[in-house]
């Protein structure tokens, strides 16, 4: 599980309640709209061709996630499998171009302007005149109309997940004529274009039984180049088909089948010739590379492996190995020969294996771009020392975010660059780096704001029976080992040439001790001068020869540290400083866990430690994050056109609900200020294009100072695709055009973009 499934838009806004501090940022009013949102990343991979070029019929077999428990993308329980349903077979009067902008969808909409802003805010649409719905009825204000009444939050029996916007709506009546629909809001709203994408029939949004029921496994009416034909859960798949009675340009597929599949079987599906296309980590990509790469005519083993590397022999053996083999098989010790000789047919069976494995893995290749997501890391602000926003904010100030881009993007080929943002990714118009306003990493900033918090080294620590900070249940971390365990490691960190007063080491007549902390391989020894290691980081604290220092105070700048000094641990009220740090368990999450150990070794360098407890993917979102169970956390959130409404609700301040509970929409970090709310409702009602984007880069600077969101990198979007597929694989920002899908005419080529830069200006200089 590489990132919590969560949807851009909530039920309703937040409402609950979090103290923030106050903020004195001087780089907040610093992002306006003079500001470039410059260029996407990485351009689209999909093995673009002309509709020309692309034969006629077939079936694409796509690999996805699920089976949606339902085709209701309005409904809580809505997935991926669901959105990707609905955009072949319903209409959508919007659709993302390649920057990730809302663009009209010519296919059913001619024109869309705001007519009237006063008294009143008033929306024209007027329709395609050839658009209907598969039963033959025009799509029309009928629609319009149902969609708003069941998505307007006025009747509760309709099931929804969300109503934003909708609610914003006073009446929707017929225009001109049958293809016009003009809509009035009872309050100005910026994100319109959000609206009726998709459009459902009035068939299932006419009432709440249709609404809550009628779309959950079928869609009898649609109006795409595509229809459902059969949702499957016996042989978990959903069929769509091509529409008889669409106007526009006629699909290419005959059939588009998909197929549930877990990632961890996906490519045993390539190899035998089940699937032509599916999301992949990025151990199958280097495989499904390897296969696709140049080989040698003579051994037919391939010149070179991913990246550009030197490819492997068979089974990776060497000459030599391959030789000492042969001298033990003719040898004259019959036993070691016999076995020598078992070895070798096993060998043998295996390379025939494998060969036939890349042999099949050779029709495909590795389609690659930058997903429209990005991965952050949480601070959960509700309580323990994160509830101070010192702490949160060292802990941003600690972390190396370009590295940390660097670790997932840069082995993949693709940019690696910190995105910026939280409300928007690279090329999008409201898109501005913001990060200033919390400051660049920095470990001896980030340590000094850990002191002012109270987080003292050499501080008494509580054991018996004590939690580490932060920590609300007594979990296992990772290996098995609870915190406490934890605090006896030894790590490994830095210096910055501060002492803390009352941190004398009593043995410091060993000038050689440091030389051996660093030198000591078990985390679990005492250096010889007989300073613990329970802090979690290497510190070369010094002894203070002035009388009366306090412990924890820090000496004059410039003070040399006296040899043979360790650090004591960050504590305070007689608990040391450490974080519970969850993670998902799962096969796909591996690159999570990685990143985990490398933010976990940047806090342990200003002495914060971390309680890593890996748990079950289904439970991950729900039972710890949703929940609040954690201190840290990595998940993504997807990137949105409409920031002002679908960003609201997950950075909105909570507040108290009417039985004291705290209601939190999707702020699961329950981080927010008064502020940002208010920015967001400026920019929600504005209709203003480039003052809309000063309040959003506004908001995000706010966002970035409260530090419980760190945008780290945009996800990486890996698809194998068959050769011969065209028009599919990573979209990046660009809405699928599901009817230009197809393989390619026999002798034709697909295009390709050119190979991403692996690294940015910003990225590089740090490296």
């Amino acid at each position: 599980m590489s990132h919590v499934g969560v949807g851009p838009r909530a039920v309703m806004r937040s409402v609950a309640f979090l103290t923030a501090g106050v903020l004195a940022v001087p780089a907040l009013a610093g992002c306006t709209s003079e500001e470039s949102a410059g260029k996407p990343l990485a351009a689209q991979d999909v093995g673009a061709a002309t509709r020309a070029s692309v034969s006629d019929g077939g079936t694409l077999r796509w690999a996805v996630d699920s089976v949606p428990d339902t085709l209701n993308t309005f409904q809580s329980d809505a997935d991926a499998t669901t959105t990707r349903v609905a955009q072949a077979v319903l209409p959508s009067m919007y659709r993302m171009d390649e920057n990730g902008s809302p663009v009209r969808n010519p296919d059913y909409l001619e024109s869309a302007e705001v007519v009237d802003t006063e008294p009143k805010q008033v929306v024209v649409y007027k329709l395609n005149q050839q658009a209907v719905w598969s039963d033959g009825r025009e799509i029309g204000a009928a629609d319009f109309a149902a969609q708003w009444r069941a998505l307007s939050g006025k009747d509760s029996a309709y099931w929804t997940a969300r109503n934003a916007g909708y609610d914003r709506i006073e009446k929707i009546e017929r225009g001109a004529d049958d293809l016009e629909v003009k809509v009035t809001f009872s309050r100005p709203y910026a994100d319109w274009k959000a609206l009726f994408s998709p459009l459902y029939p009035k068939d299932v949004m006419g009432t709440p039984d249709a609404f809550n029921d009628g779309a959950r496994r079928s869609l009898k009416v649609t109006a795409g180049p595509f229809t459902v034909k059969k949702v499957d859960t016996k042989a978990d798949q959903v069929v769509l088909t091509g529409n008889p009675r669409w106007w526009g340009a006629p699909a290419k597929l005959d059939k588009i089948v998909l197929r549930a599949v877990p990632r961890d079987e996906r490519v045993s599906e390539l190899v035998a010739g089940k699937l032509d296309l599916a999301e992949i980590d990025p151990e199958t990509a280097d495989e499904v590379t390897l296969a696709a790469a140049p080989r040698d005519p003579a051994t037919g083993t391939p010149l070179m492996g991913p990246q550009g590397s030197p490819a492997a022999g068979a089974q990776g053996r060497s000459a030599a190995e391959a030789l000492r083999s042969w001298a033990v098989a003719n040898g004259s010790d019959e036993e070691a020969a016999e076995e020598e000789i078992l070895a070798r047919e096993e060998r043998r069976e295996a390379e025939a294996k494998a060969a036939r494995r890349q042999k099949a893995l050779s029709g495909f290749e590795v389609r690659k771009s930058l997903e429209p997501a990005y991965t952050q890391l949480a601070l959960n602000g509700s309580g323990g020392p994160l509830a101070d926003e010192r702490v949160r904010r060292a802990v941003a100030r600690a972390l190396d975010r370009e590295k940390l881009a660097e670790t997932v993007l840069k082995p993949l080929g693709l940019p690696a660059e910190p995105v910026g943002s939280h409300l928007a990714l690279s090329g999008q118009p409201a898109y501005a780096d913001g990060s200033g306003a919390l400051g660049e990493q920095n470990a001896k900033e980030a340590r000094a704001l850990l002191a002012d918090a109270g987080w003292v080294r050499g501080g008494p620590v509580k054991k018996d029976g004590e939690k580490a900070a932060g920590a609300e249940k007594d979990e296992k971390g990772e290996n098995g080992e609870n915190g406490e365990d934890k605090e006896k490691k030894k790590s490994e960190g830095d210096d910055d040439g501060t002492y803390i007063v009352g941190e004398d080491n009593k043995n410091a007549g060993d000038k050689n001790a440091g030389d051996k902390n660093e030198d000591s391989k078990n985390p679990d020894d005492k250096s010889d001068d007989g300073t613990d290691r329970e802090s979690g980081e290497k510190h070369s604290s010094g002894k203070n020869t002035a009388q009366g220092g306090a412990p924890g105070a820090y000496a004059p700048k410039g003070t040399a540290a006296p040899a043979g000094s360790v650090a004591a641990p960050l504590a305070k009220d007689g608990k040391a400083l450490t974080l519970r740090f969850v993670l998902p368990s799962g096969p796909g999450s591996e690159t999570l866990r990685t990143v985990a150990d490398r933010i976990t070794d940047m806090l342990k360098d200003i002495g914060i430690g971390t309680e890593i407890t890996k748990v079950p993917d289904e439970s991950y979102f729900k039972d710890h994050i949703a929940a609040g169970e954690y201190d840290l956390a990595l998940y993504s959130w997807p990137a949105s056109a409409f920031p002002a409404t679908d960003a609201r609700p997950i950075y909105a301040k909570p507040v108290p609900a009417a039985d004291g509970s705290l209601n939190v929409a999707q702020n699961y970090t329950r981080v927010g200020t008064d502020q940002v709310d208010q920015l967001f409702d400026r920019a929600m009602t504005t209709l203003d294009q480039k003052e809309a984007r000063d309040l959003l880069r506004k908001a995000d600077s706010r966002i970035w100072a409260a530090a419980g969101s760190i945008p780290l990198y945009q996800r990486p979007q890996l698809t194998v695709a068959r050769k011969n597929l065209a028009n599919a694989g990573a979209f990046g920002f660009e809405t699928p055009v599901y009817e230009d899908m197809g393989f390619l005419e026999k002798g034709a080529q697909g295009s390709r973009p050119s190979a991403p830069s692996t690294s940015s200006p910003s990225s590089s200089s740090s490296s």
